[in-house]
C-alpha cells in the first residue's frame, strides 16, 4: 500500500516546521490570533452565547475592513484617481458580502434560545458600535445625536468627530464627476457635510447623463460599483430586521430603542438613493 500521502502530511523531524518557537509563533506574532481567542468571554452557561460573541467580533473586524477601504477610495476620488478607487471599491464588496454571510451563525436563533444570555449584556446594543457609526458616516448618514452618544469615550469621540466633519464617500464620488465635466449642482458640492444626505435632483439628472451613455463607460462601471454596495449593506440591514424579528419580535431593544421598529427605519434609508431613482428613468 502506498503511504505517501501521509508521508507528505506528517512534518520529518528537524524540519523547520518542528522547530521550537523563541517566544511566540511568527504566525501568532503577525496575527495575534491568541489575543482574538481570548476575547470571547460568555458571561453565561447559555450554549448559543458564544456563537452571539463571535459573530458580534467577526462583524466588527469586518466594519473595520470596509471603513479602511471607503477610506481609501475617499482620499483617491480626491485625487481623481478613479482605477484606486475602484479598486477599494471593489475590495470593500467582497467585504460586504463576507459581512453578510456572518449572520449564518445566529440567523436562527428562537426566542428562548436568544433569552437564555439576553440579560447578560444588559444594555449594550448593535447601534453603540463605534465603527458601524463611521461606516454610516461615510455612506453620508451622519447623525450628531448620535455622535453626541459616544461623549464618555474621549477617543472614540474624538475619532468619530472627524469623520463626521469631513465629506462622505459619497461626496466624494459628486466632487470627481464635476470635475470631470458633469453637472454637479453647486447647492450639492457646497452642502453641509455634517447634514445626512438626502438625495438631489440635479444628482438624478448627472447619472441620468451616465446610464443614458456608452454602457462601457468608466462612470457607468462607478455607477454599477456602487449600486453593488449600496444593495449589499441594504441587505445587511434588512438581515438584521430579520434575525431580530425571529429572536425577539417586537420586544424592546436592550439600550431602550424601540428595537424591531427603529431597526426597520434605519433599514429602509437608501444608500446613494439617486442610484435607484435613475434606473426608472433611462
Amino acid at each position: 500500500m502506498n503511504n505517501s500521502t501521509t508521508a507528505l502530511a506528517d512534518p520529518i523531524a528537524g524540519d523547520a516546521l518542528t522547530r521550537p518557537f523563541t517566544g511566540a509563533s511568527p504566525y501568532d506574532s503577525y496575527v495575534h490570533a491568541s489575543t482574538l481567542n481570548s476575547m470571547q468571554q460568555p458571561l453565561t452557561d447559555a450554549p448559543d452565547e458564544m456563537g452571539f460573541l463571535v459573530t458580534t467580533q467577526v462583524m466588527e473586524l469586518w466594519f473595520t475592513l470596509i471603513v479602511h477601504e471607503w477610506r481609501t477610495a475617499r482620499v483617491a476620488f480626491a485625487k481623481d484617481d478613479l482605477p484606486s478607487a475602484m479598486d477599494a471599491l471593489t475590495r470593500s464588496r467582497r467585504t460586504l458580502t463576507a459581512l453578510n454571510g456572518s449572520w449564518a451563525p445566529i440567523a436562527a436563533l428562537t426566542p428562548a434560545q436568544f433569552n437564555g444570555f439576553r440579560a447578560a449584556f444588559g444594555k449594550a446594543s448593535g447601534f453603540q458600535s463605534a465603527m458601524y457609526r463611521h461606516l454610516e458616516f461615510l455612506l453620508g448618514d451622519k447623525s450628531a445625536a448620535l455622535l453626541r452618544a459616544h461623549r464618555g469615550d474621549k477617543a472614540v469621540h474624538e475619532a468619530l468627530s472627524e469623520n463626521y466633519r469631513e465629506s462622505s464617500l459619497y461626496d466624494e464620488v459628486l466632487g470627481f464627476l464635476y470635475r470631470q465635466g458633469l453637472h454637479v449642482p453647486m447647492r450639492v458640492r457646497e452642502r453641509d457635510v455634517t447634514e445626512p444626505y438626502t438625495g438631489d435632483p440635479g444628482v438624478v439628472e448627472v447619472w441620468r447623463e451616465i446610464y443614458s451613455g456608452p454602457q462601457h463607460h468608466p462612470h457607468l462601471a462607478l455607477g454599477e460599483l456602487l449600486t453593488d454596495i449600496a444593495e449589499l449593506v441594504t441587505r445587511w440591514r434588512f438581515e438584521h430586521v430579520l434575525v431580530v424579528r425571529r429572536a425577539m419580535g417586537a420586544k424592546p431593544g436592550s439600550a431602550g430603542s424601540s428595537g424591531l421598529a427603529w431597526l426597520e427605519q434605519r433599514a429602509a434609508r437608501p444608500v446613494f438613493p439617486e442610484l435607484w431613482e435613475v434606473r426608472g428613468d433611462v
